[in-house]
Parts: C-alpha cells; sequence; structure tokens
C-alpha cells in the first residue's frame, strides 16, 4: 500500500510502515507544508493497528537538512509564527506519542528541526558517513521539535547544553560514542535496518510498544512543557540582531559576526 502527497511518501508492506521525507532537491528541508503533511501521515499510520513498525527516512542525499530558509524567515513575522510552531509541535508529538515502534534510518545531513525529528523516534540508526548537528546557534536561534527535551533526556543537561552551544556537525561514529543515536551500519543502510526489522517483528512487539505507551504518557506533559518553553524562547530569538546577521549570513554563504543582540 503506498500514500503520496507532495513532500512525504508512505508505503506499507506488511506490519512495517515507511515515511519518506520528499523534498531532495532541498536536502528535504522541512517547509510547512511538509510538517502538516508529515502530521498526518503519522496520524493515519497510528490509527492502523496492522502496523508495527514506522521507518523515518529522507529520500536523496539526506535525511533532513532542518527547516526550510523561507519557513525560518516566515517565523520571524508575528503573524506567521504560531502556524509555523504548531506544526512542528503536531508533527513531533505524534510522532512521539505514536503507539508504534518507531526507527530513524539516517543517511547524508540530519540538522536542526531534522534532527530533532529523528531524536522523537525509538532508535536511530544511521550510516557511517552521515553527519549530525543540532545548528540552530549558527542563525542564532534555538532547538525547536523539543530538541531541549530529547537531547537531555539521552546525555543529561551539562552535555545537552554544551552540545546545542557549540552546534557543531558530529559523525555517526561521534553521537553513537555519546549516547546521541543507538547505531551506526556496519555496511548499507538498508541491510543494518533489515536486521534490526527481523529482529522486532520476532520478539513480542505488544509489549514493547506497551512499555513505549506507559513512558510516552508519563512523559508527555513534560514534553508538551518543553515545546511551550521553546516556543516563547524561539520567538525572542527570531527578533535579535544576531538571527538576522545569521540569516543573511547562510543565504551570503560567509561566517556570521555575531554581537550579542
Amino acid at each position: 500500500m503506498e500514500f503520496l502527497t507532495e513532500t512525504v511518501n508512505m508505503e506499507i508492506e506488511g506490519r512495517v510502515a515507511t515515511i519518506e521525507l520528499n523534498r531532495p532537491d532541498s536536502l528535504n528541508a522541512l517547509n510547512i507544508e511538509m510538517l502538516n503533511e508529515l502530521s498526518g501521515v503519522l496520524k493515519n499510520i497510528s490509527s492502523k493497528e496492522e502496523v508495527d513498525i514506522v521507518i523515518l527516512t529522507g529520500k536523496g542525499r539526506a535525511f533532513c537538512s532542518g527547516g526550510d530558509i523561507k519557513t525560518m524567515l516566515a517565523a520571524a513575522n508575528e503573524n506567521d509564527f504560531p502556524a509555523v510552531m504548531n506544526s512542528i509541535s503536531a508533527a513531533v508529538t505524534e510522532l512521539y506519542t505514536m503507539p508504534k515502534l518507531t526507527i530513524s534510518a539516517i543517511s547524508g545531513a540530519a540538522a536542526g528541526l531534522g534532527l530533532s525529528l529523528a531524536l522523537a523516534t525509538d532508535y536511530l540508526i544511521a550510516e557511517k558517513s552521515s553527519k549530525l548537528a543540532m545548528n540552530f546557534i549558527g542563525i542564532g536561534l534555538i532547538p525547536d521539535g523539543a530538541g531541549h527535551y530529547f537531547i537531555e533526556k539521552r546525555l543529561g543537561e551539562d552535555r545537552a547544553k554544551h552540545l546545542i552551544w557549540e552546534g557543531k556537525p558530529l559523525t555517526a561514529e561521534e553521537a553513537y560514542k555519546i549516547g546521541l543515536i543507538h547505531e551506526v551500519a556496519e555496511g548499507e543502510l538498508n541491510s543494518a535496518l533489515e536486521e534490526i526489522l527481523i529482529k522486532w517483528l520476532n520478539s513480542p512487539i505488544k509489549a514493547m510498544i506497551e512499555t513505549k505507551k506507559i513512558y510516552a504518557e508519563k512523559n508527555l506533559p513534560q514534553l508538551l512543557n518543553v515545546l511551550e518553553l521553546e516556543r516563547a524562547g524561539q520567538y525572542k530569538m527570531t527578533q535579535t540582531k544576531d538571527h538576522q546577521e545569521g540569516i543573511r549570513a547562510f543565504m551570503e554563504k560567509r561566517k556570521p559576526v555575531f554581537t550579542g543582540k
């Protein structure tokens, strides 16, 4: 079974659904249309009792390069900002709480909001050549998509702060060593992914999902609180001169000159 939108592809084969972000020309950068379509696809899959596992991946050379630049610019507008943040929160919450086991299969870049989305899944596997970065700081922003929540859960507060502040890209091996991802594929990503699927499909998966649901219900209030804190903090950051300089530098392909204002 296949389901296609303009920006998201979904295929169901047996008990496994694969969601593919489909803006390869922009390295699957997330615009508001893609976020809304992703939320819709996730809701659709959540209701399908025959599906036990959901794989999130990206078409082409990257998993997801982060937020689309036009969406970032729209977020700086007071009228457009709520819609952008609502779409981010909806996609992340739906992915985190869905009663399925979820896997992010990362190739190429997983950066910014793209990394937040990946961290919302239960298992992250990356090919050796991939790069992961929580790089909002480079354009004078803070992580959104509950990036603060997910990184702290994996690394603890102190290491999470420093990872966010530095914003530097990590190799798959570096991300694995610090506990940000679960596995680096030794060979082909699809082959390593197939091994995970075989193991899980031959496990008492309903019990695994029930454990996930218990943790999701327990943690949801904190997740939603972090999303609200990010919403407030991100709006303040979009109004700073440093963010405006970061965007200009990004578009001009130069190093930004920040002044702390």
